[in-house]
């Protein structure tokens, strides 16, 4: 397993490059507001369309969250950018026994309240115009482990160019429900999140 690496320096230099290259790439970052509890950490769920979703994600951490930031990264993708250990990404490796220490690791972060963990439990790439959403389960151990110490927090992005030449994200969140037993419970939650902002993002009209 990978563990984020403490860097003051090069933390900060990661953070003026997240916001550079949002600032460079996009035209627009639109999200909704929710309410947050500082005594609690969050556990942020989201879909994970594109190369794009961390970064968006940690910019909206600071704005809206304003927690650590931590993100669960496939080991290859770990390994590939290493610097993104240095943003808060732990690796995680599902054909191995590491997958244990890693679903540990996310549920210890979330005990802490000044933590976020981003957990993508689609666990692969999917488009943007998919209608259902299908999680792998290891999710729900760190849910269960972590059990009333974190905060849930939905969210769905979609990224549009409509008229513009950079393209624009739409972020929605969602606060939902602690205290899912199962995957299905988690998936079908999250399902309604993701079906209504699919309808949100199809009635925009420019």
């Amino acid at each position: 397993m990978i563990y984020p690496k403490k860097n003051n320096i090069i933390r900060r230099a990661f953070h003026t490059y997240v916001h550079w290259i949002i600032r460079r790439h996009f035209n627009n970052i639109n999200f909704n507001v929710i309410d947050i509890n500082k005594n609690k950490s969050v556990l942020l769920i989201a879909n994970h369309c594109g190369f794009w979703d961390g970064f968006l994600l940690y910019w909206v951490n600071c704005k809206v969250f304003k927690k650590n930031f931590h993100i669960m990264l496939l080991e290859r993708t770990s390994k590939r950018v290493p610097i993104l250990k240095y943003g808060g990404a732990f690796s995680i490796n599902k054909k191995s026994r590491d997958i244990i220490e890693s679903l540990d690791y996310a549920a210890q972060l979330l005990n802490e309240p000044g933590n976020l963990v981003l957990i993508f439990p689609q666990g692969k790439l999917y488009s943007n115009f998919i209608t259902g959403v299908e999680f792998e389960k290891g999710i729900i151990k760190i849910i269960k482990q972590a059990a009333g110490k974190f905060q849930t927090i939905f969210s769905t992005t979609f990224i549009e160019n409509f008229e513009h030449k950079h393209p624009g994200a739409y972020i929605y969140l969602k606060t939902a429900d602690d205290n899912f037993s199962t995957i299905k419970e988690l998936q079908d939650a999250y399902q309604q999140h993701y079906t209504a902002s699919h309808q949100q993002q199809t009635q925009i009209v420019i």
